[in-house]
């Protein structure tokens, strides 16, 4: 074993004098400064910009002026919380019980005629009919809820982020909410004798007295990356109070009202009919991935222009001899070892990663602050999320240099390399950002812009798969690994191919 220690030690030798001679040779070069420089003022000057012409403006009861900050629920993240709420307050221990016999709803559509309202009969998938019990009618507080959805059958769901799915169903449904100290607990029926448990949930430090009954809310619909107008309407029946015996009490809580300050925008209500109560109600209670704010992702929003000098620097780096084409000429040389090629890549892929750190840690804490000071809501951010995000980008930037060196390398033309890097890593991503085939951003090395994500994606709220509205088809860190596979693959190709065959070693 120790025959073969001085033979690597020799091979790392090697490679460290390999490395630092690269690495002089990509320093000494001003191109490639300057294109390392003229990434960082783009990604800079693009993010900023949108942060300092970014203006919100709400109509509220006291008129149109800057939109409130965000509602937080529990945990810090964005929430939405408003419903229609028929309710009682119980005390100590108990449940309420009750049959939704009925959902229907209106959902704002496209206009088929300019400006004349397109509203149709109809419920949106994440439409919620159902029980509450919450700790007050004040919004961000811990609730948990069992519900009949447009789309998604029974579920329960608790602090706004946690949902739980029960039985398939979307017909007439048994409902059973119950509370014992803290734990609270969820039933549903399909004939009110058998009952199967959807699920438990702790909700620490709820008061011995809090609000329980029934409620109706609806997300709006999603079209043109927005959401517009829906509600929905649910008729229970067979309701039974275990622990309250006091009268219903009604209230749309979070109506937003016009800028009159008396008349509600797109009020709920109830309608007693025997023992029935038809429920109305628009809003949610969930997660603000659209209503929560600006995110921090759009100060990175010239990101993908600012990666085009970088990957331009990452292809030049390869000698004049090894490409040929406008950029480059010269004839082609006897393919080289791994070793050189290997220690290219390594300093691509650290000078790209401080150009991308350099970057991002400006634009992202600086745009914030921007868009705070001009009065704007932000999406509350946790310091790990945006270390991801500010980190991702360095890191996305390396990925893409390295596969731009790997195939330049590979099509020994300089032209053709800039632009096939681009077309994988840019143009996918300028086209998922106008929603055009969003589904590039899983297939193409543009994949990695997914780490730039800085609001959570919650499988019970519908969004836009567009980098536009924050989201991605693939969580943050697969897309990433998605952009290293196939820089990964394309170097490890690019030094196969030029590896010298046995014949010619001999």
């Amino acid at each position: 074993m120790s025959s073969f220690t001085p033979h690597r030690s020799v091979r790392r030798a090697g490679f460290l004098r390999t490395l630092r001679a690269e690495w002089t040779r990509f320093r000494s070069a001003r191109g490639r400064v300057l294109a390392m420089v003229a990434s960082v003022l783009v990604t800079v000057s693009l993010g900023l910009l949108i942060a300092a012409g970014a203006r919100s403006t709400c109509v509220t009861g006291k008129g149109e002026g800057p939109c409130p900050a965000p509602l937080v629920g529990p945990d810090g993240t964005a929430v939405m919380d408003k419903y229609y709420f028929v309710h009682q307050t119980l005390k100590g221990n108990g449940g309420v019980t009750a049959r939704v016999s009925d959902m229907t709803g209106l959902i704002r559509l496209p206009d088929a005629v300019p400006g004349v309202r397109n509203v149709k009969e109809g419920v949106v998938p994440w439409a919620k009919a159902g029980l509450l019990v919450r700790q007050s009618l004040e919004q961000g507080t811990p609730y948990a809820a069992v519900m009949l959805t447009g789309d998604h059958g029974v579920r329960m769901q608790y602090n706004y982020v946690h949902d739980v799915p029960g039985g398939p169903h979307n017909g007439p449904q048994w409902l059973r909410l119950t509370r014992s100290g803290d734990t609270v607990t969820g039933y549903e029926s399909d004939d009110g004798r058998t009952w199967t448990e959807v699920g438990t949930v702790t909700l620490t430090g709820l008061p011995e007295a809090v609000e329980i009954g029934l409620f109706a809310a609806s997300p709006g619909a999603l079209w043109d990356m927005a959401q517009a107008f829906a509600q929905a309407t649910a008729t229970f029946d067979r309701i039974t109070l275990r622990g309250a015996n006091g009268s219903w009490r009604h209230d749309d809580v979070g109506v937003v009202m016009e800028s009159d300050g008396r008349t509600p925008h797109h009020p709920g209500g109830v309608v007693e009919s025997g023992d029935k109560l038809i429920v109305t109600g628009g809003g949610d209670i969930g997660p603000a991935t659209v209503e929560g704010g600006l995110r921090a992702d759009l100060m990175l929003i010239g990101g993908a222009v600012g990666l085009v000098p970088m990957l331009v620097a990452a292809v030049m780096f390869l000698p004049a001899g090894h490409r040929s084409g406008p950029i480059g000429n010269g004839p082609p040389v006897e393919p080289y070892p791994a070793r050189p090629l290997a220690a290219r890549a390594a300093v691509v892929g650290v000078a790209a990663f401080v150009t991308g750190l350099a970057a991002s840690g400006v634009v992202v804490p600086a745009g914030l602050a921007m868009l705070r000071a001009n009065q704007n809501p932000v999406q509350p951010i946790t310091l790990g999320t945006e270390l991801r995000v500010i980190v991702g980008y360095a890191a996305l930037t390396a990925a893409a240099c390295v596969l731009a060196l790997g195939l330049a390398a590979l099509v020994r033309r300089a032209v053709v390399a800039v632009g096939l890097a681009v077309a994988l890593v840019v143009v996918p991503h300028l086209l998922a950002a106008a929603g055009v085939a969003p589904w590039l951003l899983t297939i193409t090395p543009a994949a990695g812009f997914a780490i730039t994500q800085s609001v959570p994606t919650f499988a019970h709220v519908d969004v836009d798969p567009s980098p536009l509205g924050g989201h991605y088809p693939l969580p943050p860190w697969a897309g990433l690994a998605v952009t290293c596979g196939y820089a990964a693959f394309t170097l490890g190709a690019a030094i196969a191919a030029r590896r010298p065959s046995r014949a010619a070693r001999l």
